[in-house]
């Protein structure tokens, strides 16, 4: 596949991952993006993950035929990128290695070499010239790795991006790309939110007409839409109207409860209510779900003394992730010592500009008239 003149791409599909880093779900596969500059010398972009190094050495000589790569730059290590490092340094031999000073260092652990005497180390602002395309090369430590860099062409104006912007899902994946992105974004890179707002700093006094990731499709149109995205999901804002209501239940009374309350959302003219099961979701779609929306409601039982542990894990997967920004209300449910508002509030409390509100359900085994009220009070302040 041609990128522009001269520019390749030369990463391979993965049709057989069922986990990506052996949680997120994939049915989709995923794409192990990397790319090749062909000028007076050639630069190659990032290796693909183990057991598709010689795929990828198959594409990469399809491309740059009887000539051998003078340079491969890795812009990240992870090993869904760098696993075939050394596989290219002993098929190259006379290759420089490309990468930041942190890299080496996680090369040496990788590998058992840092490949001293051919390796170029590059920091903020350093430059390559391969002839008619120059390269400077930009650091973004913490996106979402510390040794990251993306470079940008300035001949095609092209920003090879590392795992900024990038997806779940195959290249050939007939899918919505801000669905999977979000849910690649928030569940991967979400923690880092600062380092991506300094990316985007940094990226906006660049003219960037190509967006190059390393997984998910090459950017060249309306990239506008994709950078806004980005500014959203980096600063915690709220993507789109609507309310997230997120529950457990035991014994389906707090699910009632849950029903009731979408019930009289709807009837006051709330359009978008999305509910999720923890238990039986896709636990990176809900937290992908708890980012997008600005007013959320946590359902769930008082469970030995605690809360139920889905209800747990959700909350824990926010506070990992800096959750910010957002309007809460709870239910609850307990068949004698009610604590799961408390404890649930609890866990949120170190999160910044979370706005609790003062209507709440409190479910005392099964609902009852009084709960319909509570439900119908909680409805109501939650659309303010």
């Amino acid at each position: 596949m041609e990128i522009s003149k001269n520019i390749k791409y030369v990463g391979v599909n993965d049709k057989t991952v069922d986990l990506f880093e052996g949680q997120y779900v994939v049915p989709n596969g995923m794409a192990y993006n990397s790319y090749v500059i062909i000028d007076q010398k050639i630069a190659v972009f990032d290796t693909v993950s183990e057991g598709f190094g010689q795929e990828w050495l198959n594409n990469l000589e399809n491309a740059i035929g009887d000539r051998a790569p003078d340079y491969l730059i890795v812009q990240h290590m992870e090993p869904d990128h760098s696993a075939n490092v050394k596989t290219f340094a002993e098929k190259y031999p006379e290759a420089k290695i490309v990468a930041s000073s942190k890299a080496f260092v996680m090369m040496k652990n990788f590998f058992g070499t840092d490949f001293a005497g051919r390796n170029l180390s590059v920091g903020e602002g350093d430059q390559l010239d391969l002839g008619e395309h120059k390269l400077t090369f930009v650091t973004a430590p913490m996106v979402h790795w510390p040794e990251v860099i993306v470079t940008y062409e300035s001949t095609q104006k092209i920003l090879f991006s590392a795992d900024g912007f990038g997806k779940f899902g195959a290249l050939d994946a007939d899918e919505d790309w801000a669905c999977e992105a979000r849910r690649y974004y928030i569940g991967i890179v979400g923690k880092y939110g600062a380092q991506v707002q300094s990316l985007l700093k940094k990226a906006s006094a660049l003219d960037i007409k190509t967006i190059c990731p390393l997984h998910g499709p090459v950017l060249t149109e309306n990239l506008g839409y994709y950078l806004n995205l980005y500014n959203i999901w980096s600063s915690y804002g709220v993507e789109s109207e609507g309310v997230l209501i997120a529950y457990t239940s035991v014994y389906g009374n707090t699910k009632k409860a849950v029903y009731e309350l979408e019930k009289n959302l709807k009837e006051k003219g709330c359009e978008k209510v999305v509910i999720n099961d923890l238990a039986r979701c896709d636990m990176a779609e809900a937290v992908e779900d708890a980012f997008r929306y600005g007013k959320i409601i946590l359902a769930t039982t008082t469970y030995n003394g605690d809360i139920f542990p889905f209800m747990k894990t959700f909350i824990e997967h926010l506070t990992e992730r800096n959750f910010a920004n957002r309007k809460i209300g709870f239910i609850e449910n307990g068949t004698w010592a009610p604590v799961a508002t408390k404890i649930m509030k609890g866990m949120l409390e170190k999160c910044k500009n979370l706005t609790f509100t003062e209507s709440g359900v409190k479910i005392l085994s099964a609902m009852n008239e009084e709960n319909v009220s509570q439900i119908d009070a909680l409805a109501t302040e939650i659309l303010k």
